[in-house]
């Protein structure tokens, strides 16, 4: 039995990792600002916190030690720095939701194609942070304050797109729903790569992780990758309509997975430690199945 606390914990795969962590017999702290609620009761301990204001965080950790932490929220360097100084002797395991943002366009990056030691930057606010490239600068800068930590066991766990039934962004049955309602979709390229990780998976890994002796950065995520052009057409191939593909964007036609370039990663390291995730073909399919399903029942 360990005391864990995670920080977050209340939507989407952090609510999946807390419910494992109960199920394997954990102390569990959440920290959160109190404005989620969660399913759990009286099965863990809540804290309220603000990631903006360290006074917050001081005050919550104050004569509290924990076997792990989880950072599910950390969204600035200044964040991390704050967090880990908050916790400084308190914890023994830090385990960091990152991002495969932390690379640059491409497909099949291993984790030494970033390393956050060598990154620099200026700290700054979460607000501070703006879009797609303010989302990457952060958190880059929150790995680099991490990894600068010696007196904690820090991972990195470096998530592709995430994807399930309990997807609050419901960006994947965006693309069902609209092909199904012969609503045009905006796609540049139909040809750009992603990776994905199921919630389920993305639960389970951070578990695993806690579990474990690794430390540094590690991507997580199915193995393969897949274009655009390859999902559209297993939904239009499930549901039995053609898609409407429309070039030119616009801010009620645009993908969710339309980005700048393509985005996979390479997780050998992961199941180099014994790791397995779910086969992206048939959890992609699995999806398919359940969106079409609830756009029928609306």
């Amino acid at each position: 039995m360990k005391n864990v606390l995670v920080l977050g914990g209340t939507q989407f795969f952090g609510k999946r990792l807390v419910q494992r962590l109960i199920e394997e017999g954990n102390n569990v702290t959440i920290a959160t600002r109190g404005m989620t609620s969660d399913p759990f009761g009286d099965k863990i301990e809540r804290l309220i916190i603000d990631r903006e204001d360290k006074h917050s965080l001081v005050e919550a950790f104050k004569v509290r030690k924990w076997d792990v932490v989880y950072d599910q929220t950390c969204y600035s360097p200044l964040e991390a720095l704050e967090a880990v100084d908050a916790l400084y002797g308190k914890v023994h395991r830090y385990i960091f939701t990152s991002t495969m943002a932390v690379y640059e366009f491409g497909t099949q990056h291993k984790e030494e194609v970033f390393k956050a030691e060598d990154f620099h930057f200026t700290f700054k606010g979460r607000r501070e942070y703006p879009g797609f490239a303010g989302y990457q600068e952060a958190k880059r800068a929150a790995e680099k304050v991490l990894s600068d930590q010696s007196n904690m066991e820090v991972v990195c766990v470096r998530f592709p797109l995430v994807i399930g039934k309990d997807d609050y962004t419901d960006r994947f049955g965006f693309h069902v729903e609209r092909i199904i309602d012969s609503q045009p979709i905006g796609i540049e390229n139909l040809n750009l790569r992603y990776s994905f990780i199921t919630s389920v998976d993305a639960a389970e890994f951070l578990l695993v992780m806690g579990n474990n002796d690794y430390v540094g950065p590690i991507n997580a995520g199915c193995e393969k990758d897949i274009s655009l052009a390859e999902l559209i057409q297993k939904i239009e191939s499930m549901v039995g309509k053609e898609a409407i593909i429309e070039q030119k964007k616009t801010s009620v036609n645009a993908s969710p997975y339309c980005l700048g370039g393509s985005w996979s990663i390479n997780t050998n390291r992961a199941k180099q430690l014994g790791f397995q995730f779910a086969d992206l073909h048939e959890t992609i399919e699995e999806l398919i199945s359940f969106y079409s399903a609830k756009s029928t029942k609306i």
